[in-house]
């Protein structure tokens, strides 16, 4: 019997798979645990439409990512910070601290952890983070980090 899986099914199928498997199985575990329906033509049909609705979003998405890169990589975070000899910063600035100014001064909601900061900024100066914002599309935000008067 063919069916459409609805779920990842461990050894059988992943969700959106159209498989053909033994009719008791299909009828006594898959069907009955909503684990997969039956594979006629609407279900097959219904099935290509939603992976064309999915394939547009994900060029939206794809789209929006680029051009949130273009923004990000016009701008430069500055930040203050107290600091001793020889520019080294009392304790550091993180990845919250960058999205929060981010948000606060050119209105761009980030999340910290799309930053890819190895160790916190503990130097004044440029900074030049690697931000995840697709998993095709990396930008890289400068930070620049002053001396609090």
């Amino acid at each position: 019997m063919k069916v459409i899986f609805l779920q990842d099914v461990k050894g059988k199928g992943k969700k959106g798979e159209i498989k053909n498997v033994a009719d008791g199985y299909a009828h006594n575990f898959l069907l009955k645990n909503n684990l997969a329906i039956e594979a006629d033509q609407a279900a097959i049909s219904q099935l290509s439409g939603q992976k064309k609705k999915e394939e547009k979003e994900a060029a939206q998405e794809l789209e929006e990512a680029k051009q949130l890169k273009a923004t990000l990589e016009e701008l430069t975070v500055e930040l203050t910070a107290k600091s001793g000899e020889g520019g080294r910063i009392f304790g550091s600035v993180t990845t919250k601290q960058v999205a929060k100014e981010l948000e606060k001064t050119h209105g761009i909601k980030l999340d910290k952890r799309k930053m890819e900061l190895e160790d916190a900024i503990k130097a004044l100066g440029y900074t030049n983070i690697p931000v995840k914002l697709h998993h095709e599309v990396t930008a890289v935000l400068k930070v620049h980090v002053t001396e609090e008067a």
